[in-house]
């Protein structure tokens, strides 16, 4: 069994243990998994906040790493996928195909990657995680929530804990 290390980036507004990273971060914890949430509350710029992503991940075993993003997270997650191959990507309604967000969704397929949106998202619009699963050949949960994904937490962490054990016990 692999020993796992989680690193969550949180969105724009949120902070490093905001309700999702919490609910996600204790199933992680329970698998026997490394948990960290990155603050990046002290900048609103994506490019940043993707920079600081990338310079953690520098001391990180990335066969072992699996990145969750939420929101602007979940753009600075795409962001360090493109520069550091980790194990897995779970990203809930990412920033991607958005104005103000200098570098697009990555166009190389990202292992082992989900997304989740909500169908009643009116801040990114779900059409953009469409596109990009469309894109990626990947798992898309889509679900009858908003932006916060709040109404969905108990499905999304039962996704989270299904996909994380799958990569625990792989070989």
């Amino acid at each position: 069994m692999r020993k796992m290390q989680i690193i969550f980036s949180h969105g724009k507004e949120s902070g490093p243990w905001g309700t999702k990273i919490k609910r996600l971060a204790d199933t992680a914890k329970r698998l026997g998994c490394d948990v960290e949430s990155i603050d990046y509350s002290d900048t609103m710029d994506p490019d940043t906040r993707a920079a600081r992503l990338q310079q953690v991940l520098q001391d990180k075993d990335l066969a072992s790493t699996v990145l969750v993003g939420s929101s602007m997270g979940g753009y600075v997650t795409l962001q360090a996928c493109k520069q550091m191959p980790v194990q897995a990507a779970f990203i809930l309604a990412p920033a991607i195909y958005m104005p103000g967000y200098e570098h697009q969704a990555p166009t190389q397929k990202i292992a082992n990657l989900t997304l989740v949106h909500g169908w009643h998202d009116d801040i990114i619009p779900v059409e953009h995680s469409i596109r990009f699963a469309r894109e990626q050949d990947c798992t898309l949960h889509l679900v009858n929530d908003d932006h916060r994904l709040i109404d969905s937490l108990d499905a999304i962490d039962a996704w989270f804990e299904v996909e994380l054990q799958r990569l625990i016990t792989a070989p």
